[in-house]
């Protein structure tokens, strides 16, 4: 009898650590949609390239006056972009282009790119979990075998080659028993080339007035064309070399390293 009641008793108690989990996690939901909500509505605006154009003068003056200000709020602008899978992540990485320079810009765009498909991995993992199994569950298991075949590799190919956008990516992936560190580390690595060119572009427009008025066919020269020429082939390189000089399927230094931490599908 006293067997039963403990199981009872363990039993409720579960089921109610269980709701109180559930209403953390929709609790925790609802206040990024309002953030996402506010912020979308009082800037969407304000991060366009014509209102950017109109304010060029105004936005040197202000980085000059105060960089690290400047530096910090662009860093956590793009990571609530990324992270929370909001569009416009390509027209940030070129007006960091142009607003930075090309090696502020790619050390800037490269940590917070990575920083936010971080934040967006954890979120899918720990509280967007059944929203994520149900809207992309038919990947899951091709991403899973992928992640058995070649290890962490795959992530870095789908990293070099976009055929999956990469929101899809953060938020599958953080279905997965990646460990986090490693996802960090690979996506840093994997998409450091796609910023470098990005970036690149984004530096070489005399002015944003220039890039509203005609669009990105406005900007390319030969020498982008031939980084975006590059940019196609380097995963190509990349895989070729890693297939004839890497370890064996059976000693993959790029393995996955599952995170125990992590919820099981």
């Amino acid at each position: 009898m006293d067997s039963e009641g403990n199981h009872q008793s363990h039993s409720e108690s579960g089921t109610a650590g269980s709701g109180r989990g559930g209403w953390k996690k929709v609790l925790t939901l609802l206040a990024i949609g309002a953030v996402m909500a506010v912020a979308w509505s009082q800037y969407r605006d304000t991060l366009t390239l014509e209102s950017l154009a109109a304010q060029e003068a105004e936005l040197r003056a202000y980085q000059q006056d105060h960089p690290a200000l400047v530096s910090g709020v662009a860093f956590l602008l793009y990571v609530l972009v990324t992270g929370l899978s909001l569009p416009g992540a390509t027209i940030l990485t070129l007006a960091f282009g142009w607003y930075f320079g090309f090696w502020r810009g790619v050390l800037l765009v490269s940590f917070a790119s990575t920083s936010g498909a971080t934040l967006a991995f954890l979120l899918s993992r720990y509280i967007l979990r059944d929203a994520v199994q149900s809207r992309f569950g038919e990947r899951l298991a091709g991403f899973n075998t992928a992640l058995e075949r070649e290890g962490a590799f795959y992530l870095f190919t789908l990293r070099l080659i976009p055929a999956v956008p990469f929101f899809v990516i953060n938020v599958v992936m953080g279905l997965t028993p990646l460990r986090t560190w490693t996802y960090w580390w690979v996506s840093q690595v994997g998409m450091l080339a796609g910023t470098a060119v990005y970036v690149y572009a984004g530096a070489s427009v005399p002015d944003l007035a220039t890039l509203a008025e005609r669009g990105a066919g406005g900007i390319l020269s030969p020498q982008l064309i031939v980084a975006f020429v590059l940019l196609g082939l380097f995963p190509i390189v990349v895989r070729k070399a890693m297939h004839r000089f890497g370890p064996s399927s059976g000693d993959n230094s790029m393995a996955p390293v599952t995170d125990e931490s992590a919820p099981t599908p």
